[in-house]
């Protein structure tokens, strides 16, 4: 792919996206520790310089991408837990069914755990405070749609759900890093069963944790008691 100079607002445009659908076609071949700004600035046909001249750092480019991932698995979720959930159940049972609906979910979705794993840690280092600013205006966008989710199938979470919200994110990428292990952890666990207990299964761990921050959420919030 080559491009000429871009000199309206429609070719920059143009040339954003292709920046960003590049990379995000590396996310699925790769995970984001191995996106570099070199390896994507020869899959977009542009010199580095060039690339920089649309996004100010790789980490700039992989936090626009966490943030349609985020807006794309939002609009799937929404959808999942229209048909997976009965708001007519009692109030843990369709907290635990919540759980497993949206565990199962983020598991599908490789790239968006792969991203907000390396959020904190790498994608939110190496940006300006304009990149950040805008970064995290629109990810409280999505914070806030998931709290209306949230709201909608389990009210009992009441004004405890923005917590519930912010630390099941945080909880899918650490656990989805956790599930990722490496070579020699992999074949330590086949080597020595005995160590095993620390394998993780994403969507089973990751539904136990999100089961177990709604139920105690429920409980701070006097809705519910934990038997119940």
């Amino acid at each position: 792919m080559t491009f000429q100079r871009a000199r309206s607002p429609e070719q920059r445009a143009e040339r954003r996206r292709a920046i960003l659908d590049t990379a995000l076609a590396m996310l699925d071949e790769m995970p984001v520790a191995e996106v570099s700004l070199n390896e994507l600035s020869r899959r977009v046909g542009l010199a580095k310089s060039n690339v920089l001249r649309y996004f100010e750092s790789r980490e700039a480019v992989l936090l626009e991408l966490l943030e349609r991932a985020l807006d794309d698995w939002l609009a799937e979720v929404a959808e999942e837990l229209a048909a997976g959930v009965d708001r007519s159940l009692p109030a843990r049972v369709r907290a635990d069914r919540f759980a497993a609906v949206v565990a199962a979910s983020l598991a599908r979705r490789r790239v968006l755990c792969d991203l907000v794993a390396a959020q904190a840690g790498v994608l939110e280092h190496n940006v300006s405070v304009d990149v950040v600013v805008r970064h995290k205006r629109t990810a409280l966008a999505g914070l806030q749609a998931m709290v209306g989710l949230v709201g909608e199938y389990v009210p009992e979470v009441g004004e405890e759900a923005k917590g519930v919200c912010l630390l099941a994110m945080i909880l899918a990428g650490g656990l989805w890093t956790h599930a990722q292990p490496s070579a020699s952890v992999q074949a330590a666990y086949e080597a020595d069963p005995g160590i095993a207990e620390f394998r993780m299964d994403l969507v089973t761990s990751l539904e136990y944790a999100l089961a177990t921050l709604i139920a105690g959420a429920m409980a701070r919030a006097g809705q519910v008691t934990p038997r119940s």
